[in-house]
């Protein structure tokens, strides 16, 4: 299967080109001809398989073929719950329609309106918006829906996750009720099926994974240590592993400052990216993570969607999510578009009831091990677990000879260059 096959449009079939993409994933291959149809989908895939182009692509060339009139009027929006995810989601509508007359722009919060205010004055077809900022400008006046097309809701259960329910519903009214509606969403939730059955009509069903599922190239374990010597550990990590571009959740804002600091003095360049900081500051940092200068992004769970980081080798949970479903989300920041990563959470004693919603949610138990050393003085180490000893390369001596009801076990061996000092 090609994107040609999907019947899609030459100068669509160019800009996928210019992204080297060269076969559909399968929630694209899945959702591109649904939508063509013009079907209403409730979409399930796993994070970073290609949600956004799953939407966007078809979505542009229906907008394209009845984009005539040369008024710039908003014809689709795209509702995300964050900031990053917002911006993100615009590179990626803008970088696919780059060569048809579709004018695109992104409104959130924690900025200047100003700006968003002249590009919404110039004209859009494709709006990329948080829910706050959008009923704001929306009340000023600054942008009408009454001549929307396509509405979408992207990572719809982080959006009811985040209490964003009460606002989809008012910003619902401001639609016309002959619309396309796409629902995409990493999980399928009670909640989230709810929402749909009053929001879509005769939706077609897209899964191109297993409900609540990780991605396959994700190797997964738990290190058991004391909460107290949690940063000694992850710090030796980094640097006996050599390790480069490390993603790190906390559980807090505070803690999220606090571990970036003393990373810092560790000689381990890093940088903290939570609700709490300016929108300038989450870009700064966000950016010179992305191209090397800092070493560690250190994130809380809001920044969990929006994270796309080609080839990010390493995510840690320094403290497990209380919600089982964002342990999904957070490793799904590595082993995306196909690309291998690591996953590891530190896990101490009080954190035991969190690790056990975990795995029954994934349906598998997750290697545990400890790392010669720090072994943990609280709780007991379950039976039959192996001590991990790293070595210069971050590779470890798990034993990979267990196996059974669905255990898995992998190897942590990695290369990269040194953190930046």
């Amino acid at each position: 299967m090609t994107f040609k096959d999907l019947g899609l449009i030459d100068p669509l079939l160019k800009a996928i080109g210019d992204k080297n993409y060269t076969n559909p994933s399968p929630i694209q291959e899945k959702s591109i001809p649904l939508i063509l149809q013009g079907f209403d989908i409730l979409a399930s895939a796993q994070t970073g398989t290609g949600k956004t182009a799953g939407f966007a692509i078809p979505m542009i060339q229906i907008l394209t073929r009845g984009n005539n009139s040369g008024r710039k009027e908003i014809k689709a929006l795209i509702l995300t719950p964050t900031r990053e995810l917002a911006a993100q989601v615009l590179e990626d509508v803008q970088s696919y329609s780059k060569y048809v007359n579709i004018r695109s722009t992104v409104i959130f919060g924690g900025v200047n309106q100003n700006p968003q205010v002249a590009a919404l004055k110039q004209g859009v077809d494709i709006l990329v918006a948080t829910p706050g900022r959008l009923m704001d400008l929306h009340q000023q006046g600054h942008l009408s829906l009454k001549n929307l097309e396509f509405m979408v809701l992207d990572e719809a259960d982080r959006m009811l996750d985040m209490g964003f329910l009460r606002d989809i519903k008012k910003i619902i009214q401001m639609m016309p009720q002959k619309r396309q509606n796409l629902l995409f969403s990493a999980t399928f939730s009670k909640e989230i099926k709810k929402l749909a059955n009053g929001l879509l009509t005769d939706p077609k069903i897209v899964e191109a994974t297993p409900e609540n599922s990780t991605a396959e190239r994700i190797d997964q374990a738990v290190y058991r240590v004391d909460a107290k010597r949690k940063t000694e550990l992850i710090t030796k990590l980094i640097w006996e592993g050599n390790w480069h571009q490390v993603l790190i959740f906390t559980r807090t804002k505070h803690g999220a400052n606090r571990l970036a600091q003393k990373l810092e003095k560790a000689k381990i360049t890093a940088a903290a990216i939570h609700g709490n900081k300016s929108q300038s500051a989450r870009t700064k940092a966000l950016a010179n993570f992305k191209s090397g200068e800092v070493s560690v992004l250190v994130a809380t769970d809001i920044a969990a969607r929006g994270l796309d980081i080609p080839l990010l080798p390493y995510v840690i949970n320094y403290e497990l999510p209380n919600v089982p479903e964002d342990y999904v989300h957070r490793i799904g920041r590595t082993g995306r578009a196909g690309a291998s990563g690591i996953a590891m959470s530190l896990v101490c004693s009080e954190e035991q009831e969190y690790l056990t919603s975990i795995e029954k949610l994934l349906g598998m138990q997750i290697q545990s091990g400890v790392v010669e050393g720090f072994e943990p003085t609280k709780g007991p180490v379950e039976g039959g677990k192996k001590r991990m000893k790293q070595n210069a390369r971050g590779s470890s001596n798990l034993s990979q000879n267990k196996k059974s009801n669905n255990k898995r076990y992998h190897r942590f061996k990695r290369k990269s260059k040194k953190p930046n000092k």
